[in-house]
């Protein structure tokens, strides 16, 4: 077998073309007949394959910054669009949305026996809620939990047709389910 002459270290000398620096030290090492190749664990070879496409060649980071408004995804773009929706509610409600959380979820849960009854609790349409109230209460750990509106991002998208529409349709729902739970006519 011949021997693989010892890459050069210095600064400023020739390297080898291909692999990264653990590698060549274990080609040195194994050709002065020294101790095993080392492999690389599982979190570094993940780290590799996330920072590369399958080959080693592939893009290190985004192509956009996270400035740039089409670096956003459409859950981030979403979530602004309820927070927009909130500030414009605390217009019209004041201090009585002080009281209430907003929060956000993919698809609402599907229950064993859904009846499609319409309750102050959920927004629907047809039998698909858009939004829900659940009332204050205790957590699983026994922590008390505030009034919470939640809105399920998939359903809404899916009824939108562009982002001026998602936005529109966003308010129109918080303040129906807003006004419903405040018992607040309609008309705000």
């Amino acid at each position: 077998m011949a021997s693989v002459p010892p890459i050069p270290d210095r600064p400023g000398a020739p390297r080898s073309a291909g692999g990264d620096e653990r590698r060549r030290a274990a080609v040195n090492a194994v050709s002065a007949g020294g101790a095993d190749p080392v492999v690389p664990t599982v979190d570094e070879a993940r780290a590799r394959r996330d920072r590369h496409d399958r080959r080693g060649r592939g893009l290190r980071r985004s192509l956009l910054s996270g400035r740039v408004p089409l670096a956003r995804t459409r859950s981030e773009r979403f979530d602004d669009a309820v927070l927009h929706a909130v500030d414009d509610l605390e217009q019209v409600f004041g201090s009585r949305l002080e009281s209430l959380e907003f929060a956000v979820d993919e698809v609402p849960p599907v229950a064993a026996d859904a009846s499609g009854t319409t309750t102050v609790d959920a927004v629907l349409d047809g039998e698909v809620p858009l939004t829900r109230f659940v009332g204050p209460g205790v957590d699983r750990r026994g922590r008390p939990t505030r009034a919470r509106v939640i809105v399920y991002r998939r359903p809404i998208e899916h009824r939108s047709t562009d982002p001026e529409d998602l936005e529109d349709l966003i308010l129109d729902l918080l303040r129906e389910q807003v006004a419903a739970v405040l018992g607040e006519p309609e008309d705000h």
